[in-house]
């Protein structure tokens, strides 16, 4: 699934996909030993022997090389293959419907053409996932169980169990979702704080359908801030991972989890060197969240970031390029409130240094709403030490509600991310997710970048908001679609 293109490459996700007609990732046909009529295991198939947890592996000397061998023999078996199967829309996402537009209409009755598909078909998913409780508790990425209807967990033993998707999470994607099975084998878990660039690491998964595959490599790096990624410092590693592998553990020389597979940086679509995993921390603190309330409340600064140049830091009186220059300030949110201004670089949260503005997101992004942090900002020149109360960021789909005689806009956006911004060749605005109600029957749709409202420019759902709690009984959304403007009226009462 393509990410985003960093350079003349791309960052992907690692599910292996296989979606109506589209050319995906798929299953080669001789992988599949099983029919399509194979029944998954029942309560009634016998469980595999029950086995002590392993000892710990003895931490390495210097110089001294991985025992890998006995990582894959100890907690090989906790790893798990993930399949799914479900319907995904293909023809939408804000395009207008092929069967408007002239091009196709004009062909539609020569023999031989077929329309693209439209609306919903059927897709197959390949990833993988690691067992964190006896009880069937297992970590995978969002990406290898969004839109799924069907989820099944297949285990090193060759049992095969119907899965249940107890909550995801796509700002940071994880998902959690369990199994009803006793008494089986899971990782342990390690401190990605602890480990270190040109650390043994080693991943196992199922790339490409290839069931316990492992891979070795060391870490490459750590703290990486992917585009469209603000909530995750990313570590980077050259372990072999590749379509499938998404969900996959990702363990130290100790045999502890580490990380959880889940991009690569490449041209080709498969491996070339770089792979990304997310802070095992990041995701537990994800799965605790799941399982207290069912979703992830992630908090929101109100700002936009960049990083420092050596021209910068020296035009605002900085030794070095390290910290988080605020580039603008949403209204009406936390930074708002704390009197933090453009210009204004962070250069340490909560007592740590900041080098990049990725690690302020991430600080954000993993905080709860309400937080408090502790921040230094250098402005004019000197330091100064502020308190900020963090907001709540909205959710990946904010619906947009008015009350006016009951009434509803129904549409449900979010704000575009930078990467957005300049496909889309605008500065500002909301991508709306969905429509419903007024909005649907006003031409609204999935896709468009809701840029004005009532002829004032909006970045924020709380702008939205605003003008809503007027009760109006009519708007008009300045909507881009396809490169070109129009301005639309929506009736509301």
């Amino acid at each position: 699934m393509k990410r985003t293109h960093i350079a003349t490459a791309s960052v992907l996700a690692l599910t292996g996909l296989a979606a109506g007609a589209a050319q995906a990732w798929s299953l080669p046909g001789w992988l599949h030993h099983d029919s399509d009529k194979t029944q998954v295991a029942m309560a009634n198939t016998a469980p595999a022997p029950v086995t002590p947890p392993p000892a710990p592996i003895a931490p390495l000397t210097p110089g001294e090389m991985p025992n890998y061998r006995a990582i894959v023999q100890d907690y090989g078996p906790a790893v798990v293959g993930v399949t799914v199967a479900g319907e995904r829309k293909v023809g939408g996402d804000g395009n207008p419907s092929m069967q408007n537009d002239p091009f196709f209409r004009f062909f539609q009755g020569v023999p031989g053409f077929q329309m693209p598909p439209q609306g919903e078909v059927p897709f197959r998913g390949q990833g993988s996932g690691f067992l964190i409780s006896p009880d069937g508790l297992i970590l995978t990425n969002a990406h290898v169980v969004r839109d799924a209807k069907i989820v099944t967990v297949k285990l090193k033993d060759r049992r095969e169990f119907k899965a249940k998707v107890l909550g995801s999470d796509p700002a940071t994607d994880i998902a959690v979702i369990k199994i009803d099975a006793h008494d089986l084998p899971t990782v342990v878990m390690g401190d990605p704080g602890a480990v270190k660039v040109g650390d043994y690491v080693l991943a196992i998964g199922a790339p490409y359908g290839f069931e316990q595959s492992a891979t070795q490599g060391i870490v490459s790096a750590k703290g990486r801030s992917l585009p469209g990624d603000s909530y995750v410092p990313f570590i980077q590693t050259d372990a072999a991972v590749n379509p499938g592998n998404s969900g996959g553990p990702l363990f130290d020389a100790a045999g502890r989890v580490i990380g959880i597979n889940a991009e690569i940086y490449s041209q080709s679509g498969g491996f070339q060197g770089l792979a990304f995993a997310i802070p095992v921390n990041v995701a537990m603190h994800v799965k605790d969240e799941i399982l207290a309330q069912g979703h992830v409340d992630h908090a929101r600064l109100g700002v936009t970031l960049q990083d420092l140049t050596a021209p910068l830091a020296e035009s605002f009186g900085l030794k070095a390029p390290d910290g988080a220059l605020i580039s603008s300030v949403a209204p009406h949110t936390a930074a708002a409130k704390a009197d933090l201004k453009p210009g204004d670089v962070i250069t340490e949260v909560d007592g740590r240094p900041v080098h990049t503005s990725g690690d302020v997101s991430t600080r954000v992004g993993l905080a709860s709403p309400g937080d408090k942090l502790s921040m230094t900002v250098w402005r004019d020149k000197k330091p100064h030490q502020m308190t900020v109360a963090l907001g709540k960021a909205d959710s990946e789909g904010s619906t947009v509600v008015a009350s006016a005689q009951g009434g509803s806009l129904g549409l449900s956006v979010r704000p575009l991310n930078p990467q957005e911004e300049r496909q889309a060749g605008v500065d500002h605005g909301l991508l709306v997710r969905d429509a419903s109600g007024p909005a649907a029957e006003a031409g609204i749709q999935a896709g468009d970048v809701l840029l004005a409202l009532n002829g004032r420019p909006v970045d924020s759902v709380e702008q939205v908001h605003r003008v809503m709690d007027k009760h109006p009984k009519h708007v008009a959304l300045l909507i881009q679609r396809n490169g070109q403007q129009i301005f639309v009226p929506v009736e509301l009462g």
